[in-house]
């Protein structure tokens, strides 16, 4: 159902159109005025705004303008009184979808705003396609939870502004990410995607701002960084809490001046739209010392928490196809059934690693599977043999018992689980770190802690 916003100053007009607009089967919202209209399309948005032109505080081209700052992608129509027809020209001239003059037939008003509205459905629907042909795989937003964060997403992507994504590990925020620069006016830029947590601390640097020839041992011939890279596009800083604070602040400085240094080379002016992610909750993080205040503050323009899978079951099943169409197109399968007790058992399951995991999955089932079945029993077989599984059962590996305190047999537990994903993972710590859902740090303080590391 699209969602309509008919902004007037007259109260009897509202009503009117309204009615007609609610019998058609719009979903309607009012707007008393200019300004109340703009604030209202700025908190909830709309598919289609239907505004008079002639109004006392922000009349209809002012609305046009601020709602096309907001975002170009909606419709705009506007309602014009006799005689103001070469002003609605100009109206249209400037973006506005289409007019329609006072007094109005209702059944042309039906008509010019389901045409607003299907525009509107093509324009997304042509903006998902570039985010999953650029991504290569496809978008499934079934549950609330999930639109209601893609309804943010496409609602700020057009307005130049910083985007912090949040949420847990395999939540999907590279997603979101490029839905973001899909959606914005510099979709037909590059999008430039840095994760911080795959690349050495020491190395990020010239990795982000690029270096000169010489600038230190090693560096052979000069590099591009990411945010030269990214120029006039959008630059993806993934796990940005992995990042040291003296990074931090050569990221708020280009994010304050859009000025950026290469090692050993001069300041330079780009261009780039930022969009991060973090698994981390920052503001702790702050509290704690071990990320800037103010880039903290500039980062946290706009915050969207992505839920984890656990929330939004209603995505479950229809991932599951996405990533078995995926997958056995890839392993060259003709037609895969998917068990409904399988479905049932996925929907029940809390998928700690959320969407990432879930993936992994699919692709395990299907490339085990004897008969082209994904069914329970050899989800069931494939769980028992999983590290995790292993280190459960282990000898030693477990529960110290009730006679121990509740941190021992929680660390004890934590100890089993890093051991077995460390040695599944061949002692590599940026896997291990992957399958973890953490940080390099993190991943080695805890290896640390519990002794696992080899002594030299």
């Amino acid at each position: 159902m699209a969602r309509v916003l008919v902004i007037d100053d007259e109260s009897s007009m509202r009503y009117t159109l309204e009615a007609v607009l609610g019998d058609a089967g719009f979903e309607v919202e009012t707007a008393d005025g200019g300004a109340a209209g703009i604030a209202a399309f700025e908190a909830r948005g709309a598919d289609v705004v239907l505004t008079d032109l002639a109004m006392p505080d922000v009349d209809g081209m002012g609305v046009l303008g601020a709602l096309r700052a907001q975002d170009p992608s909606v419709p705009v129509l506007m309602l014009t009184a006799h005689g103001s027809e070469r002003v609605a020209v100009a109206a249209m001239k400037a973006g506005a979808f289409d007019y329609l003059p006072k007094p109005f037939d209702p059944d042309e008003l039906v008509l010019s705003v389901a045409r607003g509205a299907e525009t509107r459905r093509l324009r997304l629907e042509n903006a998902r396609l570039r985010t999953e042909a650029s991504l290569g795989r496809t978008i499934v937003a079934e549950s609330p939870a999930i639109k209601r964060v893609l309804d943010v997403v496409t609602r700020v992507a057009p307005k130049d502004v910083t985007v912090l994504l949040t949420g847990e590990s395999g939540v999907g925020k590279d997603v979101l990410a490029a839905t973001v620069h899909a959606h914005s006016k510099r979709a037909d830029k590059p999008l430039v995607r840095f994760n911080a947590a795959a690349i050495p601390a020491e190395l990020a640097e010239a990795e982000l701002f690029g270096h000169t020839k010489g600038a230190f041992t090693g560096a052979t011939a000069a590099r591009v960084g990411y945010f030269h890279q990214a120029d006039k596009g959008t630059l993806f800083i993934d796990e940005i809490g992995e990042l040291p604070l003296a990074i931090q602040a050569k990221i708020l400085r280009a994010l304050q001046s859009g000025e950026v240094q290469p090692v050993g080379g001069r300041a330079e002016h780009v261009d780039v739209r930022v969009v991060v992610a973090t698994n981390r909750d920052l503001a702790a993080e702050v509290k704690a010392g071990r990320f800037r205040e103010d880039l903290y503050y500039r980062l946290n323009v706009v915050p969207i928490k992505v839920p984890p899978l656990r929330e939004r079951v209603e995505d479950i099943e229809p991932l599951v196809h996405a990533f078995v169409k995926t997958y056995s197109e890839r392993y060259g399968m003709v037609q895969v059934t998917v068990e409904a007790g399988l479905l049932e058992s996925f929907r029940s399951h809390s998928w700690p690693g959320n969407v990432r995991e879930l993936e992994n999955t699919v692709a395990r089932l299907l490339a085990l599977t004897a008969d082209d079945r994904l069914t329970l029993a050899l989800w069931r077989s494939l769980s028992e043999d999983s590290p995790s599984a292993s280190a459960r059962s282990g000898p030693g590996a477990g529960d110290p018992g009730p006679s121990h305190p509740l941190r021992a047999r929680v660390e004890a537990f934590e100890r089993a689980i890093i051991s077995a994903e460390f040695g599944a993972a061949s002692k590599n710590q940026s896997e291990t770190a992957r399958r973890l859902g953490v940080s390099r740090p993190a991943l080695i303080e805890k290896l640390h802690k519990y002794g696992l590391l080899d002594r030299g």
